[in-house]
């Protein structure tokens, strides 16, 4: 019996590297934040009109509680909420070469011949995508965003660079776009 120098690879091998090649794609794409989050922000049910009240009812209850909010203060308010917000920083192009780099290297380990080639492209691709992923998550920063619900009973949202020195239920004033607690 005579054995010949071909060898190929099992197809269980193939799979499991296009496998984890896949969940790193997937895992570069939920740290670089393009896939979608789940994210509620419940009302408070408090101000919320109970079911099957009449309208007017509601409405002249609500007379009284506008005329006096009009002594108060119009920037004046009570924080209602506070959020951070990551915004993605800016990529230079330094990730990307690396994780082309990175995957074109991991890449040309799997296979022989055209599928050894196909494999350092694919590496080559994913990896720059990662690592650009991956620079742009590093480099985030954040935002906040002050929800302030006014004395006359809007709410007014402002956004600020940097951490408010104020808490959840503290009575502010919104003043050039940024809030200061009331004194």
């Amino acid at each position: 019996m005579e054995v010949t120098g071909i060898r190929k690879t099992h197809p269980l091998i193939l799979g499991a590297a296009a496998s984890v090649m896949v969940v790193s794609l997937v895992g570069a794409a939920a740290i670089g934040g393009l896939l979608p989050n789940a994210h509620s922000d419940k009302a408070d049910v408090s101000t919320a009109a109970p079911a099957g009240a009449p309208a007017a009812r509601l409405s002249h209850e609500s007379g009284p509680k506008l005329a006096a909010y009009a002594n108060t203060c119009a920037a004046c308010g009570t924080v209602a909420s506070i959020h951070a917000i990551a915004l993605r920083g800016d990529a230079t192009g330094l990730g990307a070469v690396a994780g082309g780099v990175t995957g074109a290297v991991v890449g040309n380990q799997i296979g022989r011949g055209n599928g050894n080639t196909a494999m350092t492209i694919l590496g080559a691709a994913g990896g720059a995508f990662a690592g650009n992923e991956i620079e742009k998550n590093v480099k985030k920063h954040y935002s906040y965003r002050v929800t302030v619900h006014m004395d006359d009973g809007s709410f007014r949202t402002v956004s600020q660079p940097s951490a408010p020195a104020v808490t959840v239920g503290e009575r502010v004033r919104v003043v050039d776009g940024t809030v200061v607690a009331r004194s």
